[in-house]
């Protein structure tokens, strides 16, 4: 087959490619959503809106979402351009109600924007850091530095994004007085553990609460503490060995499935 010109934002050559190409970072999406939950406007936005608080209809919502992420990782610039505005117009419609404030706000204001980014980005270059698909810290700062295109998808302004992973370490030194553990957080934590997959993935069930609480594990010390997690000095070595075990047990898996002008 011959080489597809459009490869989009990312391409066969990009870091992108690579860490997204690897099945232990579904680890890294779950720890994307703890990581946002604890933003209570963004998480309540969440509630207030999303049919992931609704059993009937939380898979077919879940897997919107990831199909989304995989056309915006892998699909051509067309693609990535429709999957792009139709999000934009979705939250540009929706508003959340923020208790704390007693305000009324726009799901696409840019600070949840970018929060949500940044919970992914960092839960991504955590992963695969640690995992092993990025060996080195350079590697880490260039794939941060490539997700600016993927904030761009969204509205968020490159220049707004993190470029490396100190950016992201200053953005939520700066985020945490703004942080807590919202109600709405604990239960989608709890509901986190009894997802409602279909019928014929119920074996799945099995393997949830392992690759949740490595999820959970793998976030930051100052979100565990959030939770009220206690971290004990064992417990970053734990998990990225872990991390590496769970890379190498699904390395001969076939590899995530594309959209399919994405194949090279």
């Amino acid at each position: 087959m011959a080489a597809r010109k459009d490869h989009g934002l990312f391409g066969p050559g990009s870091i992108t490619w690579r860490v997204h190409g690897e099945h232990v970072m579904w680890v890294a999406g779950v720890r994307a959503l703890y990581l946002q939950s604890l933003y209570p406007r963004v998480m309540r936005g969440t509630f207030q809106n999303s049919a992931l608080f609704d059993r009937k209809k939380a898979w077919a919502r879940f897997l919107r979402t990831t199909d989304f992420v995989a056309v915006r990782t892998y699909g051509s610039k067309a693609q990535v351009k429709e999957a792009g505005e139709r999000v934009r117009a979705i939250h540009a419609g929706l508003t959340g109600y923020d208790p704390d404030t007693d305000e009324t706000f726009r799901l696409d204001e840019p600070e949840g924007l970018l929060w949500v980014h940044c919970g992914e980005i960092d839960s991504y270059v955590d992963v695969a850091r640690r995992a092993g698909i990025l060996s080195s810290d350079e590697e880490a700062d260039a794939y941060v530095a490539e997700s600016r295109r993927a904030a761009e998808v969204v509205g968020i302004r490159r220049a707004d994004a993190p470029a490396s992973r100190a950016d992201l370490a200053d953005y939520f030194a700066m985020m945490r007085p703004k942080l807590y553990l919202c109600d709405e957080a604990r239960q989608g934590v709890l509901n986190s553990f009894n997802p409602p997959f279909p019928v014929r993935l119920a074996p799945l069930r099995l393997v949830v609460p392992s690759l949740n609480t490595l999820a959970f594990m793998a976030l930051p010390r100052w979100a565990r503490r959030i939770f009220g997690v206690p971290t004990l000095p064992t417990t970053e070595l734990s998990v990225t060995l872990s991390l590496r075990a769970a890379r190498q047990a699904t390395s001969l898996l076939p590899p995530p499935p594309r959209p399919a002008t994405a194949a090279v």
